[in-house]
């Protein structure tokens, strides 16, 4: 096994696997902190991405990372059937890893990566961002005081967004199972494991309902048409793609998720690729197969109980959480905490002022953290600066594959131990 050695006298070295929006995220942080970590390299098959990116070395594919390691560390930000292969590759090769979440689409997958993982020894974290805000210190400091008593149960939500769920879970990359995975676990593999990170115990239990009930040809206006840019009823739709993308590239230029749409910078390449592409596409005639709403209730460990909804709409927002304790409750937006204690009768709200709620603003400071944690873990030899390991993350992952075994059969699933 590895004893993570520190790393002293220069910055840490690091690799990007896969140069999308999330790790070109991570690579921001890399080139802003030049006297703690440096981008050696990028792997990529899309030449602009690659160039996005800027390592002074550049790849089409990850294996010849492999073949000779020329960095200390590196992030695979593949896409989620895309992660098993390149970080068992890599584990190999004695690389520190910090992986993209979620670790694989099935469960035999992310128990092989993990055990892989751990056999080579290497330093490993998993993007669990939410672990990592200013937020989340807030909301454990709380619970970890006592104030809240004995802890009861916890009710979470999770606002994905009516245009976001369009975007990325009817349009974009994560809109099938097959293509990618569950939505539970593709996008709420995060609130599972801050669920469980935040009340300090398992998920032991779970039961759930949920499907896509709206984004179906069955809901398609009357009149409507294959392709918005030629729909006569767009004007009155929610989900025109014009109205997402069109004011985004007029007001703030070529961002996310304008840049998931195309490489092009100006208006007349973003039409051609809404025109030509999958975001133009009417949301009701998309091949799309993921779950629009979820809802599960769990058992945590020491009779904790749970619950947590997913749901496509709602505004962009943060998370909103409820913790009930026997001595006080909890509620919390991602921008302040509320707390009353039973004892006293004494409320005091803590704010933590503006901060983003998802990928395009950092998840509140949580991107950040996370890169810079994982850099110190490096660079010092201690795994313990990183807040989500093998076993954090299997965990969650192990608790949204029961969930989905819930759904599927209507049962109530007992969550695997590690």
């Amino acid at each position: 096994m590895s004893t993570h050695p520190p790393i002293t006298g220069r910055p840490v070295r690091v690799a990007l696997v896969g140069a999308g929006n999330r790790g070109l995220t991570y690579a921001e942080w890399i080139k802003a902190h030049p006297e703690r970590a440096e981008l050696v390299a990028v792997a990529d098959p899309r030449p602009a991405a690659r160039a996005a990116a800027g390592a002074p070395l550049q790849y089409e594919d990850w294996r010849p990372l492999a073949d000779e390691r020329i960095a200390d560390a590196v992030i695979v930000a593949t896409q989620d059937r895309d992660h098993v292969e390149p970080v068992l590759a890599l584990a190999r090769a004695g690389y520190a890893i910090l992986a993209e979440k979620p670790l694989a689409p099935t469960e035999e997958e992310t128990r092989t990566l993990v055990a892989g993982v751990r056999e080579a020894g290497v330093l490993f974290a998993v993007c669990h961002v939410m672990r990592y805000t200013p937020y989340t210190d807030l909301v454990k400091e709380v619970v970890d005081s006592g104030v809240l008593g004995q802890l009861v149960s916890i009710d979470h939500l999770e606002p994905v967004g009516w245009w976001h769920y369009a975007h990325s879970y009817v349009r974009g990359p994560w809109r099938s199972e097959k293509g990618s995975s569950p939505m539970l676990l593709a996008k709420s593999c995060h609130d599972l494991d801050w669920i469980a990170y935040v009340m300090g115990g398992r998920i032991e239990q779970v039961t759930g309902f949920g499907g896509l009930k709206h984004f179906r040809p069955e809901n398609a206006p009357a009149g409507s048409t294959e392709n918005c840019l030629d729909c006569p009823v767009e004007p009155d739709c929610p989900y025109s793609a014009q109205k997402l993308y069109l004011p985004t590239l007029r007001e703030q230029g070529a961002v996310w998720p304008v840049t998931h749409v195309t490489e092009a910078t100006d208006e007349a390449g973003l039409l051609d690729a809404l025109r030509d592409g999958p975001y133009g596409r009417c949301v009701y005639r998309s091949d799309n197969d993921v779950v629009d709403h979820q809802v599960l209730a769990m058992r945590l460990t020491g009779g904790v109980t749970a619950t947590f909804q997913m749901v496509a709409f709602t505004e962009q927002t943060h998370r909103q959480t409820r913790i009930f304790g026997s001595h006080g409750w909890l509620r919390g937006d991602g921008e302040r905490v509320t707390v009353q204690d039973f004892r006293t009768g004494e409320t005091v709200t803590r704010e933590l002022g503006a901060s983003g709620s998802n990928a395009a603003d950092g998840h509140g400071g949580g991107d950040t953290a996370l890169v810079e944690a994982f850099v110190r873990a490096v660079a010092t030899g201690d795994p313990g600066a990183v807040r989500s390991g093998t076993g954090a993350s299997l965990g969650s992952h192990l608790a949204a594959f029961a969930a989905e075994r819930a759904r599927h059969t209507g049962t109530v699933q007992t969550v695997p131990a590690h």
